[in-house]
């Protein structure tokens, strides 16, 4: 019988929220770190629990949504776009490894692109809107003038 992504997905929450917040806290994200673990693994919940939605509504506008909202939230609070991206890199990285320890290989394709799918829509919407927000005030993390004026000071 199929294993369908949704129910997966609900049934393996708690298992790939702990290595996901796991990651997050090996990583040493500034931000992340100043949260604290209670309030990073209830951002990794409420991004995981958009890709749910998404799948239960079949809308990428929900996950697209969470990430526009994230980016907002995030770059008024001085998070960088890098820390950011690397919360949502390393849910992605827990959920294939699930997916790839438990699905069986006939349905893997399915099941990663679907993550692959959500994840990707959320992330450009992230970079998007943390981008946008960034052209309109100077972000040290965005400033690229150095690359341009041909100093070796990196």
């Amino acid at each position: 019988m199929p294993t369908a992504i949704r129910p997966f997905l609900g049934e393996h929450r708690a298992a790939i929220l702990d290595e996901a917040s796991t990651a997050v806290a090996r990583a040493g994200l500034e931000h992340y770190q100043q949260a604290g673990a209670d309030e990073t693994r209830r951002r990794l919940e409420a991004l995981y629990d958009a890709i749910l939605e998404s799948i239960d509504h079949h809308d990428l506008g929900r996950i697209t949504a969470h990430a526009e909202a994230v980016a907002a939230e995030r770059f008024h609070a001085g998070f960088g776009l890098s820390e950011v991206q690397t919360a949502f890199n390393v849910l992605e990285e827990a959920t294939w490894r699930r997916i790839l320890a438990t699905v069986p290989p006939t349905e893997l394709a399915n099941a990663i692109g679907t993550v692959a799918t959500l994840l990707g829509a959320g992330k450009d919407a992230l970079a998007r809107a943390y981008v946008g927000l960034a052209s309109h005030e100077r972000v040290p993390s965005l400033d690229l003038s150095r690359l341009f004026r041909g100093t070796s000071g990196f």
